[in-house]
Formats: structure tokens, C-alpha cells, sequence
């Protein structure tokens, strides 16, 4: 089944753990991709959080599958900025593989984050946001 970001937003966190839980590793992607922060899921605030996200914070990503690296797109002029080496490795939520976007050797700003993302879709990904190994939220693009 194909997702779009609307019903990723209605999802509780439960639904989004399962689906990403149950969804293939996929090919690392290639080119920009518009993201969708997903924060406190299932409640009124998601689709206004994430409306505010992406005006004032972060837009999506730009990947270059070929050396394995990222640009997060941030502020609202749609910098490129804070680069995350990208590479295939063992999730922190249920120990299978997933696409891990690292920032320990390439942010300052963001050395202690580690994403994770999995394929859901076509051009589709869905991922979880730690902090050191803290959860903090999830995103799509």
C-alpha cells in the first residue's frame, strides 16, 4: 500500500513504529525530497506542528546516493546545510536494517542525532529522529 504524508499524520506513534517496523530497507535515495516533520502523533497539533516545521525550520533533504552523504534544507529560505553521511545499518528500534543518516563525524551542530529511515512507498520514506539513543520524533519525505 502506497502512504501519503495526510495519513501519515493521522497515525498514532504506535502506527507509525509498525509501519516502519514492517517496511523494506529500500534503495538509499538520490535527489531532494520535501519533508514532512511528524511530532506528537495522533493528536489536533501534528498537521500544525508540521506546517510550522516546514515554514520556519526544515524543509527536506537533498541526498547524493552516489558518495553517500545529505543536506538537511533548513530555515525558510531553504539553505543546505547540516550534512549527515548516509550508509545501510542495523536500526536502534527493532535491529533490522534500515538507511542510517549519520551526523557524529559531519555536524557540529547535530553530532549527537541519528536518523533512520525506511522505504514505504514509491519516492516515499519514513523515518524516526534519535538523540544520542533517544527517540525524539518522526518524519517523512
Amino acid at each position: 500500500m502506497a502512504y501519503d504524508v495526510p495519513q501519515l499524520l493521522g497515525m498514532s506513534q504506535s502506527q507509525l513504529d509498525e509501519l516502519f517496523k514492517k517496511s523494506p530497507t529500500g534503495e538509499i535515495p538520490d535527489g531532494e525530497g520535501k519533508g514532512t516533520a511528524i511530532v506528537a502523533p495522533g493528536t489536533n497539533y501534528t498537521q500544525d506542528i508540521a506546517q510550522f516545521i516546514s515554514f520556519f525550520a526544515w524543509q527536506g533533504k537533498v541526498f547524493d546516493a552516489k558518495n553517500g552523504v545529505l543536506r538537511n534544507k533548513i530555515l525558510p529560505l531553504g539553505f543546505n546545510a547540516i550534512v549527515a553521511k548516509v550508509y545501510k545499518g542495523e536500526s536502534w528500534l527493532d535491529g533490522k536494517e534500515c538507511i542510517v543518516l549519520d551526523y557524529s563525524e559531519t555536524s557540529l551542530v547535530a553530532r549527537w542525532i541519528r536518523d533512520e529511515i525506511r522505504q514505504i512507498g514509491p519516492k516515499m520514506y519514513l523515518g524516526k529522529v534519535y538523540w544520542d539513543k533517544k527517540r525524539l520524533i518522526d518524519f517523512a519525505f
